[in-house]
């Protein structure tokens, strides 16, 4: 089932994606919340009758409404958190080497996380940056799940029952910004939390069963063959496999729930995957050739994610009125 939030007019509605139509969930039950954060409240029960009613909607023996005029939103367009983790070696390894660092040992021993804003989740559509933010301005290629129930102290081996779905993400970046503000070595922020873009909608995890594979040697947890992909104005520039996370959701999640509540509508990032962002692209191409024509995302560009079973994120780089820069607020 693809789950989906649109809105009609100015008030936002939750439904269901089957064969290029969205049809309203709560027209077909009016037990089914209108809106993703409710549905997500009510578990497996309320995640069971959306379920009938997409099966019923496939096999045409239930006449839905279809919405004609509508604009798609983030499948969870008020998360109640963000949190990104770090689940790629490829990676964080080649970002390492390019700045000609040894491997983090540590990254091999427990799965890593931050949080990001959760009021700054975008769906398809325009991405609005600052000027600072085009200094260096950079996509990350994800992909990231949605808690559907309540947890504490949960362990891996039951983890992945805790997961509504999967989506793609886009992990936006401001690389300057970024840079400066971790040699405080207090981690990102102003880098990161301008826009985190999630969509085009929520697949549940029976979905994905064809694509199930074993997870890494030594880890617990769902993985799945699903080919991630990113272009920029119709040109691929990256590519990767959700096969290749070390770290599965599962044990994101037993970290995530280690002493505290995970809720329902909570949002993980996977981490970027191996030739996932311009930065690593850029520094993997200089290390081989100094005289390597660097690319960052500029004014109109559109970027294009991908994931086998997952759909496109499709998304359009615009640039703000204003040239309003906290940049060149640094005191000297």
């Amino acid at each position: 089932m693809k789950l989906v939030s649109y809105k009609t007019e100015d008030r936002e509605h939750l439904g269901v994606f089957v064969n290029g139509h969205i049809y309203n969930l709560n027209s077909c039950d009016k037990l089914i919340p209108d809106n993703m954060n409710e549905f997500l409240k009510g578990g497996e029960v309320l995640m069971e009758r959306a379920k009938r009613i997409d099966d019923q909607i496939k096999e045409g023996s239930l006449e839905a409404k279809e919405e004609i005029f509508y604009e798609i939103l983030a499948p969870v367009p008020h998360p109640t958190s963000c949190r990104d983790g770090y689940a790629f070696r490829q990676h964080v390894a080649a970002a390492r080497r390019n700045r000609k660092v040894d491997m983090i040992p540590q990254f091999d021993e427990y799965p890593i996380f931050y949080f990001t804003n959760h009021n700054a989740i975008q769906g398809t559509g325009e991405i609005e940056c600052m000027p600072d933010h085009f200094d260096k301005l950079d996509f990350e290629l994800e992909l990231a799940i949605v808690i559907g129930k309540k947890g504490r102290n949960i362990k891996a081996a039951e983890a992945d029952e805790y997961i509504a779905g999967y989506m793609v993400m886009n992990d936006m970046s401001a690389r300057t910004l970024q840079m400066e503000e971790m040699l405080l070595n207090l981690g990102p922020a102003k880098g990161k939390d301008f826009s985190t873009v999630i969509g085009p909608w929520l697949v549940t995890p029976d979905e994905l069963l064809q694509y199930k594979v074993a997870p890494k040697e030594g880890h617990v947890g769902n993985a799945y063959d699903l080919k991630m992909t990113c272009r920029v104005n119709g040109i691929e520039v990256s590519k990767g496999n959700a096969a290749d996370m070390d770290w599965t959701f599962a044990e994101i999640i037993e970290r995530c729930a280690y002493g505290v509540d995970i809720l329902p509508g909570d949002v993980i990032g996977s981490g970027t995957v191996g030739t996932g962002c311009f930065l690593e692209l850029n520094g993997t191409g200089l290390l081989n050739d100094p005289n390597y024509k660097v690319q960052w995302l500029q004014p109109g560009d559109v970027v294009e994610m991908e994931i086998t079973g997952l759909g496109a994120l499709t998304n359009t780089i615009t640039k703000a009125g204003t040239d309003f820069s906290i940049l060149a607020l640094k005191k000297k």
